[in-house]
């Protein structure tokens, strides 16, 4: 029985060796496969930095805004009488927009003037008889103040009829009618947006500190959405500076032919600065945005800890400047003729082992075009 026993409990121990002897080795040889692990390269886009002379701009962002723009509104109440225009088109000024109906005026006019025929006939009377001493001065004086009377209710009643009268008061292009023939129009009762587009004003603004480096008569490019580019000249600038924002409100002025700025339209602007600055544009892809730091990453040949060769990536902290297009201005921190990493730049680190291929590049183009443009 005890040599039975003693049997299994060897045997149990054979056994129990054998396991810890086998996983011993798998746990070695995990070791040793770990140790020679090595993440595989990163597939990354690159560039080679090149410096640039770019022109000094002030970049900010704008609005339209039109030289001329109302909502021409009704003057005195009254009924419409006649619509004289047609939405979205353009209008001279002194066109006619809009009648009133002004029958009641007409014949309170004609009625003025058959007053003032009267008192001209009397004061005429009156004059000749003065002049042979028959009339008396008074007679004549009260005749002369009646027909000057009745010559300014003729006055007042022609305003009125103007007044009712809507015209166009300077050239530029209709909105959309809001009003319908035969509607009864309150005093301020809008008719129909007008806004003169040539020239027309494109304001922004800029911190204080640079106010006094922009100069009336600078050139100012603004850019729409759809990748339009427009030249203007900055020709105001306000008197005072926003208490709440710290920023001085600009006025840039352009040719607007085409009409293809619109008021209210959001743009960007670059004022001109004069003087041109020589830096390393990259794609803006290729900036690491941290908060203790901007930083590129520069392709370079490293080594591993066993002396082995690899392409790999050093991470370099970088001062940005302004931006045009797909492109950042580096100011600092990069030099010409190093290779920068311009996509796959979220998923590197220091040191980390790099695949280049530049097949398909993102977008460096300093004046990009929309696709569907």
């Amino acid at each position: 029985m005890k040599k039975r026993m003693f049997l299994m409990l060897a045997g149990v121990l054979v056994f129990l060796g054998a396991i810890g002897a086998v996983k011993y080795g798998q746990i070695k040889k995990g070791q040793a496969q770990r140790a020679n692990f090595q993440m595989p390269p990163e597939a990354v886009t690159t560039v080679v930095a090149k410096t640039a002379d770019w022109p000094a701009t002030l970049a900010s962002i704008g609005t339209v805004t039109a030289v001329h723009g109302v909502t021409v509104a009704a003057d005195l109440p009254g009924v419409v009488e006649k619509i004289a225009f047609e939405s979205g088109k353009f209008v001279r000024e002194g066109d006619l927009l809009v009648q009133l109906d002004t029958r009641q005026e007409q014949a309170q006019l004609a009625a003025a003037r058959a007053q003032s025929d009267l008192a001209k006939v009397s004061l005429e009377r009156l004059t000749g008889l003065r002049q042979k001493g028959i009339a008396a001065q008074a007679e004549w004086d009260t005749a002369d103040a009646t027909k000057k009377q009745a010559d300014a209710r003729i006055g007042e009643i022609q305003a009125t009829i103007a007044r009712k009268t809507i015209r166009a008061p300077f050239s530029g292009l209709l909105g959309i009618r809001q009003i319908n023939l035969g509607q009864y129009l309150s005093a301020g009762s809008p008719i129909v947006p007008l806004q003169s587009l040539d020239p027309i004003y494109v304001n922004f603004s800029i911190p204080q500190q640079d106010a006094s480096r922009v100069a009336l008569g600078r050139d100012v490019t603004v850019r729409t959405e759809d990748g339009g580019v427009f030249k203007g000249k900055l020709t105001a600038s306000d008197s005072i500076i926003d208490p709440a924002t710290r920023n001085v409100q600009i006025q840039a002025t352009f040719d607007n032919k085409a009409g293809k700025l619109r008021p209210g339209m959001f743009v960007t602007t670059d004022v001109g600065l004069g003087s041109a600055s020589t830096i390393i544009p990259v794609p803006a892809s290729a900036i690491s945005y941290a908060p203790y730091g901007n930083s590129v990453f520069v392709v370079e040949d490293m080594k591993d800890q066993k002396g082995k060769s690899y392409k790999g990536v050093r991470q370099q902290f970088v001062k940005l400047g302004s931006g045009r297009g797909d492109q950042i201005a580096v100011v600092s921190g990069l030099k010409p003729g190093e290779e920068v990493v311009t996509s796959g730049v979220f998923k590197l680190r220091q040191g980390a082992a790099v695949q280049v291929n530049n097949k398909t590049q993102p977008g460096n183009n300093p004046a990009p075009k929309p696709e569907d443009s």
